[in-house]
């Protein structure tokens, strides 16, 4: 009996993979771009917005963090919707909504209306993400959810290597209508969201069943590859929703997720006024032209590395790896004067934490589906998110205290090696579960 597939399978495999990278991808890519820029454009506005209102650098850590409160408390009940009423709706909503509350930042009058507006927009935002990880699950088997997973989060370097010179350009010279130029850029900066958020009702199919750009044969073979990977998943015992949220290893990794982020968003609120204080002499052009440097550096080692992990099936090392070097990187900078030294230990820090994404969201697909998957995909995230708190509102207190970012960034560091060793303490597969 001959089991290897026919002709036609194997085309069916090979042109459905594809025209999904390129119909799918592309598009979910843009909104996480815009997604980003929007969660940590306060970056860029804090070089001219604290002046304004008065924001101390303890404050600024605050109104920088409170935003992961909000995203907090909404991001499973999005995350089940987003499962049982669809992915099309309910993600157009998620980009209108926060594209508003967005918008209404360039607004505020003073650091409490700033909290409060930050706050809405996590909570807005929250189910976007975790939203867009379970909807990969929808299209890309495991062997190649890695370089799926990293070419969407590509957007995080990619929004501040387009964003960052752009932001700073605002900040030099738009001041219409006598308007501080930082409540354009957040009013600017906020439009695309509502835009794409019409776009994506329009554009973005529910599951691959809906998918006018497939042809039956593909949506049989995707259907039938996932079903496979489902079952293997479901040899570790199938869980609900709900107990989903009580198992050891999705709260491992929300931990792991947790350490990582840290890492993640004090790089993304605190990376330009580090690289405004190695010189008085740079413009906010000008830092908004150096801070792309770490972030295509960080680009391209996402890239390489999640291709190299999807080729492999090897998701921890190359995790951790990254995770260390990166943390190492912030354990130096604060003790380091030379500007040049000091944007290559940023690099090296972006590189640790964007490599990370890929290779780490391809491990709930080994042993969550369906149900279970929205749920303990979003309480990773949400948990994890968690440190986009802790991370800045951490180097502003310090910095409040001591005057300098380096003690702040050092905590960092090593909390970005500490993700890297709950990375490696991971077992190659789950315990089986008795449901």
């Amino acid at each position: 009996m001959n089991s290897r597939p026919d002709v036609g399978t194997m085309d069916a495999a090979g042109t459905a993979v594809r025209k999904i990278q390129f119909r799918i991808l592309p598009f979910i890519f843009l909104l996480y771009i815009v997604a980003f820029l929007d969660r940590v454009n306060i970056g860029f506005a804090a070089l001219t917005m604290n002046k304004e209102l008065g924001i101390s650098a303890e404050q600024f850590g605050l109104l920088a963090g409170i935003f992961f409160f909000g995203y907090f408390l909404f991001g499973v009940p999005s995350n089940v919707l987003l499962h049982k009423l669809g992915a099309r709706a309910w993600i157009a909503w998620i980009l209108v909504s926060w594209g508003i509350v967005s918008a209404c930042t360039g607004f505020v009058q003073n650091a409490t209306q700033i909290y409060v507006v930050r706050f809405l927009l996590g909570l807005a935002e929250s189910g976007f993400f975790p939203g867009m990880i379970l909807y990969m699950t929808y299209w890309f088997r495991q062997r190649e959810r890695a370089q799926a997973v990293a070419f969407f989060m590509t957007g995080l370097p990619i929004s501040s290597i387009v964003g960052a010179p752009f932001s700073g350009l605002i900040l030099d010279h738009i001041h219409w209508f006598g308007i501080s130029s930082w409540r354009w850029l957040l009013v600017l900066e906020a439009a695309p969201a509502i835009v794409l958020g019409i776009l994506t009702y329009r554009l973005l199919p529910n599951r691959p069943a809906d998918a006018r750009f497939l042809t039956e044969a593909e949506k049989n073979w995707l259907a039938a590859e996932l079903a496979k990977e489902e079952q293997a998943a479901g040899a570790y015992g199938r869980v609900s929703a709900w107990q989903a949220l009580g198992r050891a290893r999705v709260w491992h990794l929300a931990i792991i997720y947790f350490t990582i982020i840290i890492g993640l968003y004090a790089m993304s609120f605190w990376l330009p006024q580090v690289v405004k204080g190695m010189s008085r002499l740079y413009s906010n052009t000008t830092v908004g032209l150096l801070v792309t440097i770490p972030h295509i550096c960080g680009l391209i080692a996402m890239l390489a590395l999640s291709r190299h992990s999807d080729r492999t099936q090897e998701r921890r090392w190359h995790a951790a790896i990254p995770a260390i070097l990166g943390g190492v990187a912030l354990l130096i900078v604060g003790r380091v004067t030379s500007p040049a030294l000091s944007m290559a230990l940023l690099a090296l820090m972006a590189i640790g934490v964007d490599s990370f994404f890929g290779p780490f969201w391809s491990l709930p697909g080994k042993f969550l589906t369906g149900a279970a998957a929205a749920s303990g995909i979003a309480l990773i995230n949400s948990v994890g998110n968690l440190g986009g708190f802790v991370g800045p509102y951490v180097i502003g207190a310090v910095s409040k205290r001591t005057g300098s970012t380096s003690v702040g960034l050092a905590f960092v560091g090593v909390s970005m090696i500490a993700s890297a060793m709950l990375v490696l303490l991971l077992k190659d597969k789950p315990a089986p579960q008795v449901s």
